[in-house]
């Protein structure tokens, strides 16, 4: 399975000074917490030193998380038409039996909605369900997929708009 994860130039941006931050000056900001909670003695007993080491977990597991989306991440804007659809693609269905019931979305990271404000439209991953189901298909295919109420959907692609660096 193909791990790319794409993500605007902006999303990419500020996943990477967060990356820095907590990776760096994040990390030592914690340790010193650590720090003064052991020098206040025992450590069974003192809750600041067990929620500094909490955090330290929580921070150790992000930087993981940051590490895999910024090794496998696709930089890029939506841009130009394209009849194929890969990760970064805007892409615009039509359920079968109603033509006038069309969706848009982009296929990509979930990250881009959260740190990318210019992103006005719904994400979907290319391992969701309708992700895998039109990923590398071109305009006017007709797919099924099943969604996640067990019930097969049928759809066809419409219009999609590539990816652009």
């Amino acid at each position: 399975m193909d791990n790319t994860i794409w993500l605007t130039h902006e999303a990419y941006t500020k996943l990477r000074e967060e990356y820095d931050y907590i990776s760096g000056e994040g990390r030592d900001v914690i340790s010193k917490k650590i720090a003064r909670a052991r020098d206040e003695g025992d450590l069974s007993e003192n809750a600041g030193y067990h929620a500094a080491r909490e955090e330290q977990g929580q921070n150790e597991l992000r930087i993981r998380q940051l590490k895999a989306i910024l090794d496998n991440a696709e930089v890029g804007e939506p841009g130009q038409a394209d009849d194929l659809v890969h990760p970064g693609s805007t892409v615009t269905i039509a359920y079968d039996g109603d033509p006038d019931d069309t969706d848009t979305f982009l296929l990509g990271s979930r990250e881009v909605l959260a740190l990318d404000e210019s992103v006005d439209t719904a994400v979907y991953s290319p391992q969701s369900p309708v992700g895998q189901a039109v990923l590398g298909r071109r305009v006017g295919d007709a797919v099924v997929y099943r969604a996640p109420s067990g019930k097969d959907v049928n759809i066809t692609i419409i219009q999609v708009a590539g990816l652009a660096d």
